[in-house]
């Protein structure tokens, strides 16, 4: 008897190793070679795909090369951001698929589907599950789907309401007088210097959101920063290779930084919020701030449905400021540091931009009557959002099959709808596509793009960015103040390399020549 219940149990593990095995290789084999042969059916062309990684090592071998050394400033910059990517849809065509280890990456450059991708922000939700490591950046609404990001986008809206903004002037005003005053005292006693403006205008728009998003200076928020850029660079090294379930608890030196890390960012907030809320049951309103008015509103909410439920929890809060803390700096910082840079190459469109801010403003504090005033200013951003997108590109994925466009998709394909190729594209901007011609927006985004989905540099649909005009607020006051002290010149020691880290950045640095505007 004993040996007939050793036997069965023997058999009884080995019937579980081979269900097991047999799981694994449908996982990393059948299953991706049954939707290759799908998606080709349907006339779809892409790579073929490997066993496991698919195309994640060629991904990561090209995009270590194309790092490995600048470009001319007159090369076409879409191959060293993404090169994979660029070779892949040159190869196959605007709407193709490649390989994300056992997962069909299906690459979306037509603007129709970009739109119905956009709209229909229920069917096409955000990737989950997958690779974990960038929830350890920041989760919250930019994580939430469905009925869930419904409740936290009607909860965080009014922070970012037009009218609460105007009350955020001064605080960004105050972050821009710091940065150029130290660009002011470098030009003491020279007639010019090479600064580079990237770390600088970092510290502008941390100091900034650390501003309007606590009520704090930089100093009490630079811990955030710094983990939270280090983290990012951290996550952005994990996800170019297979993410193999589990491999998150192994112990190694990464997975225990970026452990450590998240511990901290976290009760750094948290000690943020507990001293707010403690001040807001003793009497104390403020409500002038993004958490301030985070709070109130989610106050509001939970009494007038009376359960906690129907608010967000701390831990939900403490989510939705590390995205203020993480989108907030990098969105405005990018695209005033790539601003800067286009300026400094095209100095009649810097003459057009500085004769409008002294038009407008002259030498005063740019109010925010004054700054909806500048035009040239607001097409001169949408150029640089054009060119050189915060978001290379945008991902989503399939749950369960699903019909785009003429084509029907495998539930488990992700799709990446891809900004920068869009915005680069020849067919749908003309063959000036790569030069920098502010005047193309002359008459607003909708006349440029002719009404197409070709032009998302903050999203698209229900789901666009809630942070646009704070970014844009922000960047439009600080562009405004420095053009009113200084002209900007490349400096020769400027290398360009455009890369992503999360964002999109200058790899060496943004090095320019700095000089000081004569008094009016």
């Amino acid at each position: 008897m004993e040996i007939n219940i050793g036997a069965w149990c023997g058999v009884g593990v080995i019937a579980i190793l081979l269900w097991h095995a047999f799981g694994f290789l449908n996982w990393v084999w059948f299953k991706p070679k049954k939707i290759e042969k799908y998606l080709r059916k349907q006339g779809l062309k892409g790579s073929s795909y490997r066993f496991l990684y698919g195309d994640m090592k060629d991904m990561g071998k090209m995009i270590k090369e194309a790092k490995s050394k600048p470009i001319s400033l007159s090369d076409d910059i879409v191959p060293r951001i993404l090169p994979f990517h660029h070779k892949a849809v040159t190869s196959y065509g605007k709407v193709c698929f490649t390989w994300m280890g056992p997962r069909p990456m299906v690459h979306i450059t037509e603007p129709a589907m970009v739109r119905e991708i956009f709209v229909n922000n229920y069917q096409f939700q955000k990737p989950r599950g997958g690779n974990p490591y960038i929830k350890l950046l920041a989760t919250g609404l930019v994580d939430a789907e469905t009925h869930r990001w419904s409740k936290h986008r009607k909860i965080i809206n009014p922070a970012f309401h037009v009218e609460k903004l105007k009350h955020m002037v001064p605080a960004f005003y105050t972050s821009c007088v710091e940065v150029i005053n130290k660009w002011e005292e470098m030009l003491k006693n020279e007639r010019s210097c090479e600064v580079d403006v990237w770390p600088y205008l970092q510290t502008l728009s941390a100091d900034a959101i650390s501003r309007t998003a606590f009520g704090s200076s930089f100093e009490e928020g630079k811990r955030v920063f710094e983990l939270q850029r280090e983290q990012a660079k951290l996550v952005m090294q994990l996800i170019q290779s297979v993410y193999i379930p589990g491999s998150r608890c192994i112990s190694t030196k990464k997975n225990k930084r970026m452990k450590e890390i998240d511990r901290e960012v976290k009760a750094l907030i948290r000690g943020i919020i507990d001293k707010r809320v403690i001040a807001m049951k003793a009497g104390e309103h403020s409500n002038d701030d993004l958490l301030g008015i985070l709070l109130d509103s989610n106050n509001q909410e939970i009494k007038q449905h009376g359960n906690s439920s129907s608010g967000l929890s701390i831990d939900e809060v403490i989510e939705e400021c590390k995205l203020f803390y993480f989108a907030g700096q990098e969105t405005t910082g990018n695209l005033l540091v790539w601003t800067m840079i286009l300026l400094a190459q095209h100095k009649n469109w810097q003459a057009r931009a500085r004769e409008e801010v002294l038009l407008a403003c002259g030498e005063k504090k740019p109010d925010i009557h004054k700054l909806n005033h500048l035009k040239i200013v607001t097409m001169i951003f949408n150029e640089v959002l054009r060119l050189y997108p915060p978001l290379v590109s945008l991902g989503r994925m399939i749950h369960e099959e699903t019909k785009l466009g003429d084509i029907t998709l495998p539930a488990g394909s992700i799709l990446q709808m891809h900004t920068m190729f869009l915005h680069h594209d020849r067919d749908l901007w003309g063959d000036d596509v790569k030069d920098f011609n502010p005047e193309r927006f002359s008459e607003g985004v909708l006349k440029a793009t002719k009404g197409r989905a070709s032009y998302f540099p903050f999203g698209g649909g229900p789901r666009i960015c809630i942070g646009q005009n704070f970014a844009l607020l922000e960047a439009k006051l600080a562009l405004a103040m420095i053009l009113q002290h200084f002209s900007v010149d490349l400096s020769p020691s400027y290398s360009h390399a455009p890369h992503s880290v999360i964002t999109l950045q200058p790899q060496f640095g943004a090095h320019l020549i700095l000089r000081k505007v004569p008094e009016i």
